[in-house]
């Protein structure tokens, strides 16, 4: 099996944490949801979602107070307002042990709830004397990212946009491939034809840290293996957390035009270079120039590019690139 097929390794699931309203679960403070379809109905046939809410899971129950972040002494707190009760410690404990627990189910990614004193990834508003700022991040998802640093996580807010919505997803499954490659014994031909198939990809994302991952494969040999694997997995996942770009990815579009030039015709390479033209100037989505890549590669035989992730790095059925 080519490792750039997505499908590879999906005889299990792909486990994503995900904030338990989100779903329609009816825990919020004032008991209702807030139910997102585009992740229940599309990406719920890709996902297994391990539900959370760290509120009720940390005995506050349904209905509750409403909680917020407040600036207390310095320091920004989780606070009760009506009551004035002080729940930073008690999250933050409950957060550590449970995320713990969540590490040890393979989690491939994670969605907050956006605006969440206990969830919000970014832009929370902190309460203190005059108008709120939109600059705290909830206890609970504090503290998620800092224990799992390397795991995909973003907000539903987030995902509106289809920019963040195509990286997450392309993480997420990104994520799936490398935990495979380093599940069981693996040895350095192993990481070598992975970094391989995940070249385009990469430079789509950060060129720099493609390169630095480049150099670290070089000398993999030279490393222990536990060393070898902290430092490539960081790196990879860094390298795919910076969003490609319309420039970025034309400039792999371009890097691929040239496998063609000893070996089509013409007429299909002019083909080839108007298609990334048109998308370069936005005329097209992503999309339409990798369509006609991947039928190129078919026609002339192009092996190298045929194991590419950057053509499908996630199940074409979600239509990400349609919208990039």
């Amino acid at each position: 099996m080519i490792l750039g097929d997505w499908r590879h390794g999906q005889e299990s699931p792909i486990r994503v944490g995900i904030s338990a309203c989100l779903l329609g679960q009816r825990v919020r403070f004032d008991g209702g949801h807030k139910r997102d379809s585009y992740l229940v109905e599309t990406l719920g046939r890709w996902f297994n979602w391990v539900p959370v809410c760290p509120e009720v899971e940390v005995g506050l129950g349904v209905p509750r107070p409403s909680l917020r972040l407040a600036t207390v002494g310095g320091e920004v707190r989780l606070m009760e307002p009506k009551g004035g009760r002080d729940l930073t410690e008690t999250m933050r404990q409950y957060a550590a042990e449970r995320v713990a627990r969540l590490a040890e189910l393979d989690l491939c990614g994670y969605i907050l709830k956006k605006d969440s004193p206990s969830c919000g990834m970014e832009r929370v508003k902190v309460y203190g004397e005059g108008m709120p700022r939109r600059q705290g991040r909830g206890v609970f998802a504090a503290v998620l990212m800092e224990r799992l640093p390397l795991l995909p996580v973003e907000e539903e807010g987030r995902l509106s946009n289809p920019k963040l919505r195509e990286n997450f997803v392309e993480r997420v499954f990104a994520y799936r491939r490398l935990k495979l490659l380093f599940s069981g014994e693996w040895d350095v031909g192993e990481l070598v034809a992975f970094h391989t198939a995940h070249k385009l990809q990469l430079m789509a994302h950060n060129l720099q840290l493609f390169r630095q991952l480049g150099q670290l494969v070089a000398v993999a040999r030279q490393l222990p293996p536990p060393q070898l694997r902290q430092q490539y997995e960081t790196l990879f996942m860094r390298c795919l957390a910076t969003p490609a770009t319309t420039r970025k990815n034309t400039n792999v579009l371009q890097h691929m035009a040239g496998y063609f030039k000893k070996v089509a015709d013409p007429a299909d390479r002019q083909e080839l270079h108007q298609s990334i033209e048109d998308y370069r100037q936005e005329l097209v989505p992503l999309v339409v120039p990798l369509t006609l890549f991947r039928h190129f590669i078919r026609a002339y035989q192009v092996p190298y590019l045929a194991g590419q992730t950057f053509l499908e790095p996630h199940p074409k059925e979600l239509m990400l690139r349609n919208h990039v």
